[in-house]
Order: structure tokens, then sequence, then C-alpha cells
């Protein structure tokens, strides 16, 4: 019986190579996946902040345009002469050189 006891209580200790384990697959876990996602967010919000009017953009949505006014947290694209849409902000993709530099890698 004492035996059986001392047993378990080996069997339910936890080795210091799991903990290492444990640890090193949670900071790799950080190191390639949550880290640059956050500097991805950090980089677009930066990039909405910094906007101008006359920059060519792309939204979520695919349309293309020339920004040609802002309005707090708004803005008006020029999506061809004439033709104009309010989007927020937030809808804005990427800046339109970038969207073609993609374009023409796949």
């Amino acid at each position: 019986m004492m035996n059986s006891i001392l047993l378990q209580a080996q069997s339910s200790a936890i080795p210091y190579q799991q903990i290492i384990i444990m640890v090193a697959i949670i900071g790799v876990f950080y190191f390639f996946m949550i880290r640059p996602q956050q500097k991805k967010a950090k980089d677009q919000k930066k990039f909405i902040d910094d906007i101008k009017v006359g920059e060519k953009v792309v939204t979520i949505g695919g349309a293309h345009g020339r920004v040609a006014e802002l309005d707090g947290d708004t803005f008006i694209l020029e999506v061809e002469r004439g033709a104009r849409i309010r989007f927020s902000k937030s809808a804005i993709s990427l800046e339109a050189s970038k969207a073609i530099n993609t374009e023409k890698k796949a």
C-alpha cells in the first residue's frame, strides 16, 4: 500500500523537461503568430492615420480609387471621373502601388 502511494506521487510530479518544452512552444507561438499580427495591425493603423487627399488606395472590398476628401472617420473615394463613394477609413486595405506589386507576384 505504501509503495502504491509513493508511485502515484512520483507519476503526478511534472518533470522540468515538460515545463521547458511548454515554455518553448509558447515562445515559438508568440514569435511566429502573435507578434507579426500585432506588427501588421500597427502598420495598418499608422497607414490609415497618415492617409492624405490624392493618394491612390484599395479598399477591403477591392475598390481602387483616389482619395478625394477626408472627413473624420470617413473618406470619399473617387473611382472614376465624377463617381464618388463614401467609405469608412477602416475600409482602406492598402496603398494602390502595393496592391499592384502583390498582384504581379501572384
